[in-house]
């Protein structure tokens, strides 16, 4: 069944919100993390995070915005 107008936007802007969480200074998941991650390691400092848990949550809005583009290109 195709998507309709609204459902379309809805699953648009998901992807746009997930993508900008990703490379986002402010996120909780953004990039700055990983940067930030690699600098503690370079200096010999344990990271003040769980990189695991960051990357679980990394991955799952990774999945989540391929999940969605395949739903918008099914429709």
């Amino acid at each position: 069944m195709p998507l309709t107008d609204e459902e379309r936007m809805l699953k648009e802007q998901e992807i746009l919100n997930l993508t900008a969480d990703l490379s986002s200074s402010a996120s909780p998941i953004g990039d700055w993390k990983i940067a930030k991650y690699q600098e503690y390691l370079l200096t010999g400092l344990e990271a003040p995070y769980d990189i695991d848990e960051l990357h679980r949550q990394r991955q799952a809005a990774r999945d989540r915005i391929n999940e969605l583009q395949q739903e918008l290109g099914a429709d």
